[in-house]
């Protein structure tokens, strides 16, 4: 279903027997058999649970993160217990070499799991790395599971994105789904034929 709006899905379809047959866009229906999806889509039923929040804030720096050697990018992970907490938290920065900030500027994301009534206070560690800040954005999300069964309902739902800025959770994710749904592992080591390449 090409050309739709962003947030295309107005409707999951499900058939008698409660398992997924489709979804429905604009008032016209795109049938499927299994579906794979972000608990965004699935808010107010009972196939995924909150467990948690997750803090994040991005940063708008005019400088590489201090002691980091100049670089253009870089991840740093503050460990929970060297700052009194259960969870790490983490640092992510990238500038304009990435082509996603302009010449000269630096984009530091910091995250981490809420564990407080003050999850801005939560980040403070990280931030005092930075240096000095030009602009900041904070915000809260809720952290979501999946606790429905795609055997049965063919709804392949994804958990929400943690606090971890390396996506280790994320590809382990995927994989796992990979096999599932294919019942095969992905073979990451296959190369092109010289077909294929043309």
């Amino acid at each position: 279903m090409l050309k739709k709006k962003a947030n295309f899905v107005e409707k999951i379809l499900y058939d008698t027997t409660g398992r997924v047959s489709g979804v429905m866009s604009e008032g016209k229906s795109a049938k499927c058999k299994q579906l794979i999806a972000d608990p965004s889509y699935f808010k107010g039923t009972d196939k995924i649970r909150a467990q948690g929040q997750v803090a994040r804030c991005i940063c708008i720096l005019d400088h590489a993160i201090p002691s980091t050697d100049n670089s253009d990018s870089c991840q740093i992970i503050v460990p929970g217990n060297a700052v009194a907490r259960k969870n790490d938290i983490y640092v992510s920065m990238v500038s304009s070499v990435h082509a996603v900030a302009a010449k000269g500027k630096f984009i530091a994301v910091v995250s981490t799991n809420v564990e407080t009534k003050e999850p801005e206070n939560e980040i403070k560690p990280a931030l005092a790395l930075l240096g000095p800040i030009l602009e900041k954005f904070f915000w809260i999300t809720d952290f979501y599971v999946p606790v429905n069964d795609p055997s049965k309902d063919g709804c392949f739902i994804t958990s929400s994105y943690d606090a971890t800025s390396h996506f280790e959770s994320c590809t382990a994710e995927v994989l796992t789904y990979f096999e599932k749904i294919t019942g095969g592992k992905l073979d990451l080591t296959a190369t092109a034929t010289e077909e294929e390449g043309q």
